[in-house]
C-alpha cells in the first residue's frame, strides 16, 4: 500500500482549502492513510507531514505499522496531547484553522478539544476528502478485494451442504462464520444473514432461531474481511423439490436474476450510479414486481462494508474504473418470501469486472 502517495493526494487537496490542518478521527480512513489497524487514534494531516496519535496501548503496534507519518504516544488523554501539540507550533499569532471530518468527529469530542485548544486555534467542518480518495480502489486494493470475495464465496457451497428442512437459521450462520475463521477471515463483514421462509421476505433479517422449513426460499447474505477488505454476496435458495417450486416463486426468482444481470451490464466508466439503479428497476417493473423492489440496488465495498457510492434512484455519482460496487436488486413479499441476488462488480475501463463466481443459477436444497 502506497500511503505516503495517497496522503500526498489529501495534502494536495488540503492546500486548495483554507484549512491548515486535517485531524482524521474516522478509524478505516486512518487505516487507508497511514496503515494503523488499531481502535484508538487520530492523524493530524498538514501541508509539510502528518503526526499519528495514539495511546500507550499500541505503543509497539503504531511502531510497527504506521507509515508516511510521525508517531506520537499519548501519556495523558489524546486529544490533550493533540491540543498541546498544536500549542506548540502554532505558524501565526492568530492560531490554526483545523479541519474535522464532520460525519465522525463527535460533538463531545469537538466540545473537548475546542476547550483545551490555545486561543484563536479553530476546528470547523471538513468535507468527506478522503472517502472520496477511496472511492477509486488501487491494484493493492483490488488484490485484496478480490481475495476476500473468493473467501467469501466458498462459505456458500458449506451453507449449501448443511442448510436442510429442521435446521436453525443461527445453525447454518454458525457453520459458514466457523469455516471463514478456518480459511483465515479476520471476521465477517456484518451479521450473517441466513432468513428463511416468511423471514426472508425481511431485507436485513439476520440469522435467527427459527428453524428452516420446507416449501420456502432461504436468503444467505454475507460477507467475510481479509486483510482488511470486505465481501459482500447474497444468494437465495429453494428448501425443497426445485421443480415443486410455485411458479410465482420461480418467476420472481428469475425477474430478479434478470434485474441484476441488466445492472451489471450497465456498468461503465461515465456512467451515473442511477443509471445503474434503474436498469435492475426497468426489469422488475415489466415483471409487475417493481413495487415489491424496496431498497437500492448497491453500495461501494472496501475497507467498509457500506461505502460511497450509493446505487440508488436518482444519485449521480458518476462510476470509475477502480470503483468497487455491489449489484443487489430483490424483491420481498411481506409474510411470504423474497428474493435477493448480489455479486461485487469492479469498474474497468471498458465495462465491469464481476468478481462474485458463484452461479446464479435457481438451487433447490
Amino acid at each position: 500500500m502506497n500511503f505516503q502517495a495517497r496522503q500526498k493526494k489529501l495534502r494536495e487537496h488540503l492546500a486548495t482549502t483554507r484549512f491548515d490542518l486535517l485531524l482524521i478521527s474516522h478509524l478505516p480512513n486512518i487505516r487507508y492513510l497511514c496503515g494503523f489497524t488499531g481502535s484508538a487514534g487520530f492523524l493530524l494531516v498538514a501541508e509539510t507531514g502528518s503526526v499519528f496519535f495514539t495511546d500507550v496501548r499500541y505503543d509497539t503496534q503504531a511502531h510497527d505499522e504506521v507509515k508516511a507519518a510521525k508517531v506520537v504516544i499519548a501519556r495523558q488523554p489524546m486529544l490533550q496531547c493533540i491540543a498541546e501539540w498544536l500549542g506548540k507550533r502554532r505558524k501565526r499569532a492568530r492560531g490554526w484553522n483545523v479541519g474535522v471530518e464532520a460525519e465522525h468527529f463527535t460533538l463531545a469530542d469537538r466540545k473537548r478539544l475546542n476547550a483545551l485548544l490555545p486561543s484563536g486555534t479553530q476546528l470547523k467542518q471538513a468535507p468527506a476528502q478522503v472517502e472520496r480518495l477511496r472511492l477509486v480502489k488501487d491494484a493493492d486494493e483490488l488484490a485484496r478485494i478480490r481475495a476476500a470475495v473468493r473467501l467469501g464465496a466458498g462459505l456458500f457451497e458449506r451453507a449449501m451442504e448443511v442448510l436442510r428442512p429442521g435446521v436453525k437459521e443461527s445453525e447454518v450462520a454458525a457453520e459458514m462464520e466457523f469455516a471463514a475463521r478456518r480459511a483465515g477471515a479476520e471476521e465477517m463483514s456484518f451479521p450473517t444473514i441466513i432468513a428463511s421462509g416468511a423471514r426472508s421476505a425481511l431485507p436485513h433479517g439476520r440469522a435467527s432461531d427459527a428453524v428452516i422449513g420446507p416449501g420456502g426460499f432461504v436468503v444467505c447474505d454475507f460477507g467475510v474481511i481479509l486483510a482488511g477488505y470486505c465481501s459482500d454476496q447474497t444468494r437465495t435458495v429453494w428448501v425443497g423439490d426445485g421443480p415443486g417450486a410455485p411458479a410465482d416463486a420461480r418467476g420472481a426468482y428469475e425477474a430478479v436474476r434478470e434485474a441484476q444481470q441488466a445492472a451489471a451490464d450497465a456498468v461503465r466508466p461515465g456512467m451515473a450510479v442511477g443509471e445503474v439503479d434503474e436498469a435492475a428497476r426497468k426489469v422488475l417493473r415489466k415483471a409487475g414486481l417493481g413495487r415489491y423492489f424496496t431498497h437500492s440496488t448497491g453500495h461501494g465495498v472496501g475497507l467498509e462494508i457500506h461505502e460511497a457510492p450509493r446505487v440508488g434512484n436518482g444519485q449521480k455519482e458518476i462510476l470509475q474504473p477502480g470503483m468497487v460496487i455491489t449489484i443487489e436488486p430483490g424483491v420481498y413479499f411481506p409474510g411470504k418470501w423474497g428474493v435477493r441476488i448480489e455479486d461485487m462488480v469492479a469498474v474497468t475501463a471498458g465495462g465491469c469486472e464481476v468478481l462474485t463466481p458463484t452461479s446464479k443459477d435457481f438451487r433447490a436444497v
